[in-house]
């Protein structure tokens, strides 16, 4: 699995977002994360429909999206979005 993070060079709340996102690729083995900012790749951001940032999407191997949370997500809520579609 794979966090991609959606961020913008002066979003306040990116920096939390990062911070959650880099305590939960920590915490599970296996979930790596990407940084992407929006202007920097914007046909990426177009063609998963951010709008806003932060967001961050967990996807599968496959680039399938699994889970989306607009805004800075609490470490909880990350991880349970990714023990979700952990395999059983």
């Amino acid at each position: 699995m794979k966090l991609e993070l959606y961020t913008s060079a002066f979003c306040g709340a990116c920096h939390a977002a990062r911070a959650v996102v880099d305590e939960a690729t920590r915490l599970v083995p296996g979930v790596h994360a990407v940084d992407l900012d929006v202007a920097s790749h914007s046909d990426r951001a177009e063609r998963r429909d951010i709008v806003a940032t932060p967001t961050v999407v967990l996807t599968d191997d496959d680039g399938a999206e699994l889970f989306r949370a607009a805004g800075a997500p609490s470490l909880p809520q990350l991880l349970t979005a990714i023990a979700g579609h952990l395999p059983a």
